[in-house]
C-alpha cells in the first residue's frame, strides 16, 4: 500500500520480504510526509526500515547515502522546487531532484520559512 499519491514512493513492508533488512533505523511523524528521521546512523547501500509513528506502519528503504544520526532519508521522489512535508506540513522546498533513499540536508533542500 502506498503511503503517499505522488509516484516514487516507498510503500508497506512485505512480510516476506523482511528477512534481509535490519530493525527500524528512522522515524516518519506523520503519513505522507516525504523524509523519516534517522535514529541510528545507516550507511549508503544498506536497506533499512522506518516507522510511521502516527499508525506504527513499516516502510523500508535502500540508503543512497550516508546519513548520520538525526538527520533525514527521503521517502519520495520530487522534482527541484518542489515542497517537502514533514509533520504534516511543508517544512522546505527541493534544491535538486530527489529519489527515494537519497540523504537529505542543506545541499538539497532550503527552510520554507524564509
Amino acid at each position: 500500500m502506498s503511503h503517499n499519491s505522488q509516484a516514487g514512493t516507498v510503500t508497506e513492508r512485505n512480510a516476506q520480504d523482511s528477512k534481509a533488512v535490519s530493525t527500524h533505523k528512522f522515524l516518519i511523524h506523520h503519513n505522507g510526509d516525504h523524509v523519516g528521521v534517522a535514529t541510528s546512523p545507516i550507511a549508503a547501500g544498506e536497506k533499512v526500515i522506518g516507522i510511521f509513528m502516527d499508525d506504527n506502519s513499516e516502510v523500508e528503504v535502500t540508503s543512497k547515502g550516508d546519513v548520520p544520526l538525526g538527520h533525514k532519508i527521503s521517502l519520495v521522489s520530487l522534482e527541484k522546487d518542489e515542497p517537502v512535508l514533514k509533520y504534516g506540513v511543508q517544512i522546505g522546498i527541493t534544491t535538486e531532484k530527489w529519489e527515494v533513499g537519497d540523504y537529505v540536508h542543506t545541499h538539497n533542500i532550503k527552510t520554507a520559512r524564509w
